[in-house]
């Protein structure tokens, strides 16, 4: 790697140990260290929401899947705007409120077992916070698991380490500022990283339209949205907006905020940002199926290709941290979320009641500890099924948690009960579907999953809750 590349890498990371250190000194209790005090600004409210949903998906995925096949996978982008702007509108105020009317819920299993008390007895509302935490802890310890397989091949690639060494680096840098300063550390890293990202995905379009790179004369076919383009496929790709309202790592910003009526502003800058990043991000596809003829051997590196081809090495040092920014923020996020589980909803529901705030940061430190051992752990083996295994987290998160939610915060006919089936019928459906194949088999399992939760929920609850009244 050229000197000046690394040069812009170390001072990345410079900029996130100090951040953390920053975080660290700040950080003095479990509300703290869960959810930075309720104390971020709309700013960093919307941009560390932003970066820890879109992860390297934004930079590789994403102008990589335009490259290949065109502007039929933009549907994609359509469906995920539209869920980030509903999500905002329908979720972000409730949740705030209701997390802090609820005794100061630290987590979306505390909410839910607060909130949700109508027809519910205590051992109920205890087996629901224990379903969502086991749900919380499986789906979210695989994602971690392809976060560091992810960051790891990365690291390998630029670096040029090999691949258990990338793989420790890169676990510990997570892990360091991760456990130092918790979730202040977390979200403002993400603020950074979220704009580091803005500014890499902008710039290269913005030369291609100047021709920095010559005429850009895309392949035939890749304007035309609807090429091949099926039913299934567009509902597929539309659905994947469904998934934002069951996200506990992005759902812990809204609750992080500091004034709730900021929330409005957030909204707006976290919807700009998205807009800008997943447009250029598509543009960037569109303009590396111009410039690369013959193709690409791995389509998913098209946007390392053009700023390789376009800027200094010491500019494209500096979106080589931003893509590493982007696999690291949804990373931290995840297992701050995690450890905060265990910590919250399973030391001090079951273990120690009356732990005190210090003694569950230390908790939740180890656990972060404890969760990043068990991914890296799965991530050794590269080859391995973790990265198709969480092909599908994002649907079963999102199909688990929400229709509950949605129901919890605009339904007050919910029951406990009602959220645990709608819970357990979401996460199953996924599974099930994700195995049959053919016809609308082939649909995305997020849509039907969503779909049947939500009105298992709605049935059991009216059936439960008249007999429970």
């Amino acid at each position: 790697m050229e000197t000046t590349t690394l040069t812009a890498f170390g001072g990345y990371l410079l900029i996130l140990f100090a951040i953390a250190f920053l975080a660290w000194r700040r950080t003095l209790g479990i509300s703290d260290y869960v959810l930075g005090g309720r104390t971020l600004g709309p700013g960093v409210t919307a941009l560390s929401a932003g970066a820890s949903d879109m992860s390297g998906w934004l930079l590789l995925g994403l102008p990589g899947a335009i490259y290949l096949t065109g502007l039929g996978e933009a549907w994609i982008v359509v469906g995920l705007l539209l869920g980030a702007w509903a999500n905002w509108r329908l979720v972000a105020g409730p949740l705030r409120r209701a997390s802090a009317a609820a005794d100061d819920a630290l987590t979306l299993p505390e909410l839910l077992s607060r909130v949700l008390t109508r027809g519910g007895d205590r051992q109920t509302l205890r087996v629901l916070r224990m379903t969502a935490t086991g749900l919380i802890l499986f789906f979210f310890t695989f994602y971690v698991a392809a976060g560091l397989v992810a960051g790891a091949r990365l690291f390998e690639t630029t670096l040029g380490l090999d691949y258990h060494t990338a793989l420790f680096v890169g676990a510990a840098i997570i892990v360091a500022y991760t456990v130092a300063g918790g979730f202040l550390a977390v979200s403002w890293t993400d603020f950074f990283q979220g704009s580091l990202m803005l500014l890499a995905l902008a710039a290269v379009p913005i030369l291609l339209m100047f021709g920095a790179a010559g005429p850009i004369e895309p392949p035939s076919g890749h304007l035309d949205p609807f090429t091949d383009l099926t039913l299934v496929a567009l509902l597929s790709l539309l659905a994947w907006g469904l998934g934002y309202f069951g996200q506990p790592h992005i759902l812990a910003r809204f609750m992080a905020i500091g004034d709730p009526e900021q929330l409005t502003r957030a909204r707006h800058i976290g919807m700009s940002w998205m807009f800008v990043t997943t447009i250029a991000a598509v543009a960037i596809g569109i303009g590396g199926s111009a410039v690369f003829t013959p193709s690409l051997d791995e389509p998913e590196t098209v946007f390392i290709a053009l700023t390789q081809l376009l800027f200094h090495p010491l500019v494209a040092g500096v979106v080589l941290a931003a893509i590493l920014a982007a696999v690291m923020s949804t990373i931290d996020s995840q297992l701050l979320v995690a450890s905060t589980c265990l910590a919250e909803d399973v030391y001090k529901t079951w273990i120690r009641p009356a732990a005190s705030s210090t003694e569950l940061v230390k908790v939740g430190r180890f656990a972060v500890l404890t969760i990043a051992g068990v991914a890296l752990w799965l991530a050794l083996n590269p080859d391995s099924r973790v990265l198709t295994l969480v092909s599908h987290a994002w649907a079963g998160l999102g199909a688990s948690f929400g229709p509950v939610l949605l129901l919890a915060l605009h339904w007050p006919r919910l029951t406990a009960m009602g959220a645990l089936a709608g819970m357990l019928t979401g996460g199953i459906t996924v599974v099930i579907w994700s195995e049959l194949s053919g016809g609308w088999f082939e649909l995305y399992e997020l849509l039907p999953a969503f779909l049947f939760a939500g009105a298992v929920a709605v049935a059991v609850s009216l059936t439960r809750g008249g007999e429970e009244a």
